[in-house]
């Protein structure tokens, strides 16, 4: 325990001591909004530096780029991250979905050529799943991979594509087989995006803000070494990369992936806001809203460690694990939304005005949490999930 007391101060300090200096360019709150060369050098320079520092990969093997250490290190960073509130690490899609699922079952080889470049952000990753006319149709991805002797040929296209401008590499849904059944008929793939044929086309947001691309494969071909296991294993290995996306399954190689407004900045507005010419904290309306929002907090933090005690949730041991994604994306949208509402009119500015609130960050932050609301499942997926596998209920 004093070792870890220990390393909790070591770490703190290092993390005072190392903020990187405030750039003169706005700074987007998670790696779903990187949309500007300044942004990603900024904070790919930050992953680096953490990396080599010795804070991140810090449970992942040591022969492959990790720390070899106990989960329990990596935990404190991740928690002194969040409470400083310093830069995110851009390279979330390879940190939390790809590097695990290439320790979990990938090759040795595969283990040697990506997990490193992971961690020092040398490799940038993004994720192909979403399609453009399927919705949350996961299983029905019509993206064609064809095997032609060494090379698999991709046809089709690719959409909501985070951080696809600066990715190298890619963790791709594709249908080798269209006459087998929707689930045996899907592929996956770990594709080099400097491929001939992979063009992307960014997509700007509500914001204003890019971040996003649509991802197109035109006769592009990639080795067949690119496989991910078996043809046809594809839904199977997608869902296991969900479980690490969604929170369900450990293993991520730490690190923040945002820099989110949270519950204690809501409070801090209360104290400015106005209601009937008095601080709106002190309006029991208002304050009696907080507490809700606070206790629903508390809860969401205290998961993890519930969800690891057996007499607590026995009754439906999944309930945690797969509400995780659920829970924590709608209560983000639903606290913006009511930071917003204590702004009265003012809510109506936006990032630039000189009178808006934050300088605009608040609406920003609302408009930006919807991205969380649906990436990696939108709720109403989320809520079927929870309802057909934790609560036993019938699809239809």
């Amino acid at each position: 325990m004093n070792e870890l007391e220990d390393f909790r101060r070591e770490v703190a300090a290092w993390f005072r001591e190392n903020r990187p200096a405030e750039p003169d360019f706005l700074l987007p709150e998670s790696f779903m909004e990187v949309g500007s060369d300044a942004q990603f050098a900024y904070l790919r320079d930050w992953q680096r530096k953490i990396y080599e520092a010795g804070y991140l990969g810090m449970a992942w093997p040591k022969e492959y780029g990790g720390g070899g250490k106990a989960q329990a290190f990596q935990d404190i960073v991740n928690a002194e991250m969040a409470a400083q509130k310093v830069p995110f690490v851009p390279n979330t899609i390879g940190l939390n979905w790809a590097g695990p699922l290439i320790l979990a079952i990938g090759t040795e080889e595969d283990k040697r050529r990506y997990i490193k470049g992971i961690l020092n952000a040398e490799d940038i990753w993004c994720q192909g799943f979403s399609e453009p006319d399927q919705g949350s149709d996961l299983a029905n991805s019509q993206t064609r991979a064809v095997r032609d002797g060494d090379s698999y040929v991709l046809n089709g296209s690719k959409i909501w594509t985070s951080l696809g401008t600066y990715a190298k590499y890619m963790i791709l849904l594709a249908r080798t087989n269209p006459q087998q059944p929707r689930y045996e008929g899907l592929s996956y793939f770990l594709v080099p995006m400097r491929t001939p044929g992979i063009e992307l086309q960014p997509i700007r947001k509500l914001t204003g803000e890019y971040g996003f691309t649509q991802t197109f494969f035109r006769d592009a071909r990639i080795p067949a070494a690119s496989l991910m296991g078996k043809e046809g294993e594809g839904w199977k290995i997608a869902m296991l990369t969900l479980t690490f996306e969604r929170g369900a399954t450990g293993g991520q190689a730490g690190g923040v992936s945002r820099v989110a407004l949270g519950l204690g900045d809501v409070v801090e507005m209360a104290k400015t806001a106005r209601r009937d010419g008095r601080p709106a904290l002190e309006d029991p309306f208002i304050r009696d809203q907080i507490v809700r929002f606070a206790i629903e907090d508390r809860g969401d933090q205290l998961c993890r460690a519930r969800a690891e005690i057996p007499a607590l949730c026995a009754e439906r041991p999944n309930a945690i694990p797969l509400s995780n994604k659920l829970r924590v994306s709608e209560h983000r949208r639903r606290l913006l939304r009511f930071a917003l509402s204590l702004q009265g009119a003012n809510a109506a500015r936006w990032v630039g005005d000189a009178d808006a609130t934050g300088g605009g960050k608040w609406q920003r932050a609302y408009f930006n949490s919807f991205s969380s609301t649906i990436g990696g499942g939108t709720s109403q997926i989320q809520a079927n999930i929870v309802g057909e596998r934790v609560l036993g209920l019938p699809k239809d």
